[in-house]
């Protein structure tokens, strides 16, 4: 079976542009449905929030992975949730559930997944993307930093016909965003509180970023 690349995100952490820019390599099956048939013969790459899958981690469904992790600074992610969904609640945020499987998989194979803080992959695209790469032992492709605008918000995510990615359908590569968010200490009190609790997990993968 070839490589399955698995991309462990949270919510609003820029994911959908790294498949994005995982999607122009042109050697990788970006998808989820039929993995195990399509790895016969392709290499895949998929994302997804470790909170949506937790029930059915084991030894068995981890083992057909190549893991990594992409991170982003809370602050961001939350007054972003924040700004599209008011009324979201905390167990949708998926920072404990992240952690929590980047610390199993670290126990079951002996060392640490590889991480990418969102950061550093949109201040240093090139650098990030190359160093990424020859981590997860694929060959680095820079063609695949840039692409053309395409304003069809639809292939950008089955969710509300891609609404929440306007940003990415008006860009033409990987680069630091300009954020209109409102600021953490601006939010409500209990957004806040979702924050301060969310840090720690955070942290804890920052520490095993790749830089």
């Amino acid at each position: 079976m070839n490589k399955i690349i698995a991309l462990w995100c949270t919510p609003r952490s820029t994911s959908t542009a790294f498949e994005w820019m995982m999607r122009q390599r042109g050697d990788l099956y970006c998808m989820q449905n039929n993995m195990q048939k399509l790895a016969k013969k392709h290499k895949i790459f998929f994302k997804d929030f470790p909170h949506y899958i937790s029930h059915i981690w084991n030894n068995e469904f981890l083992s057909h992975f190549t893991h990594c992790f992409l991170i982003r600074d809370p602050a961001k992610t939350i007054t972003s949730i924040y700004n599209k969904w008011p009324d979201f609640s905390e167990l949708e945020v998926g920072f404990p559930e992240q952690r929590a499987l980047f610390d199993l998989i670290s126990a079951i194979n002996g060392k640490h997944p590889p991480v990418i803080d969102s950061d550093d992959l949109l201040e240093r695209p090139k650098e990030m993307t190359k160093i990424f790469c020859s981590t997860v032992g694929i060959p680095f492709i820079e063609e695949a930093l840039t692409w053309k605008v395409d304003s069809n918000l639809s292939q950008y995510s089955w969710w509300d016909g891609g609404s929440f990615h306007s940003n990415l359908s008006k860009s033409t590569g990987l680069k630091s965003q300009q954020r209109n968010y409102v600021k953490i200490q601006n939010t409500p009190i209990r957004v806040q509180r979702v924050y301060r609790r969310m840090m720690p997990h955070y942290q804890h993968l920052y520490k095993f970023r790749l830089h």
